[in-house]
């Protein structure tokens, strides 16, 4: 197995290793992709001359398999995976996942709820001074006080409760190549202070200086302004350039937040992409049929990172970040190539892109010296005026992609934002219109009520209709007949039922049948959550309504599929509660029928059908 990263003295002896520097302990199934945190991270370290192994979805009952490598020389890394261990396990009304993408056979239950501080725990009962390294989505997100969905409350620093020694936030790779040349010189974990990218902690403030202090967790469990507040200050700050040190004293512990790590390079992103990976999962998942999550991103490629479109709902500002990072074309080209010599390459690249695929630059020049602006944003709701919308270097890339030898077409899968679309040339919608679409395109107005798409960040239903005139002209000019395929959100704060009903209305109008509809999930470290669980807007300290109880997000999220016959009693109901009771009938514009003969003839402004004659007819003998 000497082509993957050791995962057993086995491996570490065909090596010729006695000893690792670090060993990573992963919730998810070890696939090397660079679509998956640990295999990006482990494999930029063994180019960088470190001995890294991988322990995936140790048995945490025991500490038997958290010492399956032995002691590292330098320290664990641990994460919980591509998803919150708790995101992963529950859904938005809190029932258990039947399946997880990231585990042998698609099998739930191969992780703990919680995985860092589980792993964490373990691994210090067997190696007490051994540092550990939390990192990844879990712990970046969970990196200060914040709000928790699962446990309905307030909760520590993951630095705190998971008892390890440092954070990495973010992305994570300078930060830990940083942190781990720190290692190598012979620092204590303990005294690596000012690593961009990192949360450290200290007993009290009184060990830090030029900070700017955040209410404690104390204050922010106790009081949601204050937990507004502190929200507010931490996403201000979410930024590398001009992002101040922050410290939330958490209990015994003062937890330190370094500003963010400055965005890659070119070069960079293209050194980290151009890693020897595998490209599959490890072989001890061949019984068990592999690892699905793999199927999505296996004949893709991630041509950038970060996002400035600036929906509050995502956790990419506090993770990724607003400023764009890209790859060359010569990298992209050069894993294009090796895709095609894969097994099960059939010609066709299922997307290029990042978190949004047509954002292949910064939204305006300057950000890689300054930064981005504080507390403007830069595409919605509404754009900004130095807004650079430009789309030449994409359309240059796909169609270099498209004349490889052996491909036969290249799809743009990854979310294209139809609003930065409009304010550029229509020569790239041509282009995507004419090549890089197969029948569908899915895009994600979430919702259509100015109310909402404002709460949202998003940009409102008039810009959705031009997009929608837009894509229909061009597929008429072109000859095609191709289709949107939009997705929607229930309950998102900002959301009344009458909102909800407004977007059933357009979805009526508009002959959509979403098949897949999303249930807002108030996920930490984003300004939506902020919202959702203190009711205040934490920029404006405006009063924002949140449907919270199961029956109205059960209503709210029916009412997004009210043609289904599973959801009619439920969609009745929230018509009748909101007094929408035209709604219910037999007319075009009615979202359900009456639930019986009795019902017609409540309804109000509809017909309600021809009524029954008294009289009896004589029958003919």
């Amino acid at each position: 197995m000497k082509d993957f990263l050791p995962i057993s003295k086995i491996d570490m002896a065909d090596r010729g290793w006695d000893e690792l520097d670090f060993v990573f302990v992963s919730g998810d199934a070890y696939v090397d992709h660079p679509s998956f945190g640990p295999a990006i991270l482990c494999r930029l370290l063994e180019k960088h001359g470190y001995k890294v192994g991988i322990i995936p979805q140790p048995d945490w009952h025991s500490t038997r398999d958290f010492n399956r490598l032995g002691k590292p020389r330098l320290g664990f890394l641990v994460s919980a995976g591509n998803m919150d261990s708790l995101l992963n396990k529950f859904t938005a009304a809190k029932k258990m996942r039947h399946q997880d993408a990231y585990s042998p056979g698609g099998r739930s239950g191969y992780r703990p709820e919680r995985a860092t501080i589980v792993y964490c725990n373990r691994l210090r009962e067997l190696y007490p001074d051994v540092p550990i390294i939390i990192g990844g989505i879990e712990a970046s997100l969970r990196r200060l006080a914040h709000y928790d969905y699962w446990s309905d409350k307030v909760r520590r620093s993951m630095l705190v409760d998971s008892g390890a020694d440092l954070l990495i936030f973010g992305m994570g790779e300078r930060a830990l190549l940083q942190v781990a040349a720190d290692l190598q010189q012979g620092v204590e974990i303990g005294n690596i202070q000012d690593v961009p990218g990192t949360c450290y902690k200290v007993p009290n403030m009184d060990y830090v200086w030029d900070y700017l202090p955040l209410p404690s967790f104390a204050e922010v469990a106790a009081d949601k302004m204050q937990f507004a507040a502190a929200f507010k200050l931490e996403y201000l700050e979410q930024d590398a350039f001009r992002g101040r040190k922050l410290a939330q004293q958490n209990d015994e512990w003062c937890v330190v937040q370094n500003p963010p790590a400055k965005p890659l390079s070119e070069t960079e992103m293209d050194e980290i992409y151009d890693l020897p990976y595998q490209r599959t999962w490890h072989p001890i998942y061949d019984k068990d049929g592999g690892v699905p999550a793999i199927a999505e991103v296996q004949f893709s490629l991630l041509s950038q990172r970060g996002c400035f479109g600036g929906c509050n709902f995502c956790a990419i500002i506090s993770h990724e970040g607003r400023i764009i990072q890209r790859r060359s074309h010569a990298s992209l080209l050069r894993e294009a190539r090796i895709l095609t010599r894969q097994p099960g390459f059939k010609g066709y690249i299922h997307d290029v892109g990042g978190p949004t695929a047509n954002f292949r630059r910064t939204s305006c020049d300057g950000q890689l010296e300054r930064g981005t602006c504080r507390g403007k944003p830069c595409l919605s709701p509404v754009p900004c005026k130095n807004l650079i919308a430009d789309h030449s270097d994409y359309i240059k890339l796909l169609r270099e992609l498209r004349a490889i030898p052996g491909v036969k077409k290249v799809f743009v899968r990854s979310g294209v934002r139809f609003d930065y679309l409009l304010l550029a040339k229509d020569e790239f919608l041509e282009e995507l219109c004419k090549y890089h679409i197969s029948g569908q395109l899915k895009i994600a107005p979430e919702h259509i009520t100015d109310r909402v798409t404002r709460m949202m960040g998003k940009s409102n239903r008039k810009v959705y209709e031009r997009f929608v005139d837009k894509f229909t002209a061009m597929n008429k000019k072109l000859g095609m007949k191709q289709y949107l395929v939009p997705y929607f959100m229930s309950s998102h704060p900002g959301s009344k039922l009458e909102d909800a009903i407004e977007l059933a209305e357009f979805i009526r109008d508009r002959g959509y049948h979403p098949q897949q509809v999303q249930d807002f999930i108030p996920t930490p470290g984003t300004l939506s959550t902020c919202m959702w669980y203190t009711g205040i807007d934490p920029l404006t300290g405006e009063a924002v309504y949140s449907a919270k109880s199961h029956e109205e997000k059960l209503m709210q999220r029916a009412l997004m599929q009210y043609w289904l016959p599973k959801n009619q009693a439920i969609v009745r109901k929230a018509l009748t509660k909101a007094g929408r009771l035209d709604l219910i009938g037999y007319e075009k514009k009615c979202l359900v029928r009456p639930e019986s003969k009795n019902d017609k003839s409540k309804m109000t402004g509809q017909k309600a059908g021809r009524p029954k004659n008294n009289v009896k007819k004589k029958v003919r003998r």
